[in-house]
């Protein structure tokens, strides 16, 4: 596949390129152009010129044209679905599921758009505005660059290029290097829905080239990251220069709490779920699991029985329940971390094993909570650390002694206990018996700390998309 760049398919200036491999078979799939800096300054140019116009289009011409976009996805789903699935790794259940959800979120942005009314200030609100008005609009930021990761690009895709389209904003895709072909694809069927070449683009390359390219650019007014902590420090300040606006979603290193009350069946069933979900590479994930001492023997076994009933496989196999990983040195570094851990003093209680790209399913029990893996070391893979604790309060402070503060959970019975957790947590979400892992659309999506800033989702994003223009009119009551 070659970038796309207005309306021409381009190779890399320098014609280099990025092989996108197979995790589960070492296959090449496809090559990518590996974009240098020039590459980026043109499509930023393309990306400007083109943005003003696409914004005079009425907001319900651009919202019928992101419409027909969700029809040629649903058209082309089971290709798209295994293209993801093949690049990635991930179970093709779970890659049609995420195909699937395209349709969610670009009707909720195009809807929620038609209603993000402004407001008016009353006249006489206060001493000497008798005579005057002033009403609210919203009008586009400009340049919009969507730096997407590779765990769920089509999701992460499906929240960040919709909003900023159907707000009248350009947008340049830059996807993961690992991943690209299907977000490739979508920026495809965009342009073949109608949207004007220059409006969407997609360049890939590395992101130490093309991410911070982008978020050193003066014309890029919106630099929205999903990615890792670091990643998302060096775009805020590389973008500090320019004074460019920053959404960044973030690592995260989520706490499982389970009370000595909790119904440990829809504990393990959460579990599974929360953490094995695309072979634990989310950032919503549970990755700390602090479970009272009175049950945590219990549950640990319930945990090790659920995984021994649990299919890892080829991903395009239909009965697959977890893949493998991104890449076989993401699984090196979760084997490396799964060592450290031991060395530490953790026991290994089930698994460990590593096979190229794939990691099998693991626990660890007699963690402590002063080891690293309870604390700011995020393990992006299958893995279950299980740390005993005496009280929810316990629980609470080993939660939120982490750097990180995306989501967290409590299993419980007794709500004033879980209101307690998820009042005391340090995070952006909190879920009440169910797993960290949970995102809606609508919901505003963010994390504290280390986690990001900003909320992405339909109750939010298209603020974020936008900027606010107060109108006055002065004098214009009369006596």
């Amino acid at each position: 596949m070659k970038n796309i760049i207005g309306s021409e398919r381009l190779d890399a200036s320098d014609e280099k390129v990025i092989e996108v491999i197979n995790p589960a078979t070492n296959e090449v799939i496809d090559t990518v152009p590996n974009a240098t800096e020039e590459d980026v300054a043109r499509v930023v140019e393309i990306a400007e010129s083109s943005q003003k116009a696409w914004a005079k289009m009425p907001l319900y011409e651009r919202g019928k044209i992101l419409e027909k976009f969700v029809e040629l996805v649903e058209k082309n789903s089971e290709e798209l679905a295994l293209l993801l699935c093949r690049e990635t790794g991930k179970p093709i259940t779970e890659a049609r599921a995420e195909i699937a959800n395209t349709k969610t979120f670009v009707y909720g942005y195009v809807e929620k758009a038609k209603h993000l009314y402004g407001i008016t200030i009353p006249a006489g609100s206060e001493a000497g505005q008798e005579k005057t008005m002033q009403m609210t609009i919203r009008q586009p930021l400009g340049v919009v660059a969507c730096i997407i990761p590779f765990n769920f690009p089509c999701d992460l895709f499906g929240q960040k290029v919709p909003s900023a389209l159907i707000m009248g904003n350009s947008v340049i895709v830059k996807p993961a290097s690992a991943n690209p072909l299907t977000l490739h694809r979508y920026c495809e069927l965009l342009l073949e829905a109608g949207v004007p070449a220059g409006v969407i683009n997609c360049i890939s390359g590395d992101g130490s080239v093309v991410g911070h390219a982008l978020a050193a650019h003066k014309d890029v007014h919106l630099i929205s990251v999903t990615g890792s902590t670091a990643v998302g420090m060096e775009t805020m300040k590389t973008a500090s220069d320019n004074l460019s606006h920053v959404m960044l979603e973030l690592g995260g290193n989520d706490a499982f709490i389970v009370d000595k009350d909790a119904d440990l069946d829809l504990a393990i069933e959460e579990l599974v779920w929360g953490r094995l979900y695309n072979t634990g590479q989310v950032c919503c994930a549970s990755k700390r699991f602090l479970v009272h001492n009175e049950v945590k023997e219990e549950f640990t076994k319930k945990v090790i029985d659920k995984l021994n009933t649990l299919k890892v496989g080829m991903p395009e196999e239909e009965d697959t329940q977890v893949g493998c990983l991104i890449t076989e040195k993401a699984a090196i570094e979760v084997e490396d971390q799964v060592r450290k851990t031991l060395e530490e003093g953790a026991r290994l209680a089930y698994g460990g094993r590593r096979n190229g790209a794939f990691f099998e399913p693991t626990v660890l029990t007699e963690v402590t909570k002063d080891m690293d893996v309870m604390k700011d070391m995020e393990i992006f893979g299958p893995v279950i650390p299980i740390c005993g604790v005496d009280s929810i309060e316990e629980a609470i402070t080993i939660a939120n002694q982490s750097n990180f503060g995306l989501c967290g959970n409590i299993i419980t019975n007794n709500m004033k206990t879980a209101f307690k957790v998820a009042t005391e947590l340090e995070v952006g979400g909190a879920v009440i018996n169910g797993a960290s892992f949970y995102r809606s659309a609508e919901m505003p999506f963010g994390g504290w700390k280390h986690s990001g800033i900003g909320n992405e989702g339909i109750a939010t994003t298209l603020e974020e998309m936008s900027k606010i223009k107060t109108i006055v009119l002065k004098n214009i009551l009369e006596d």
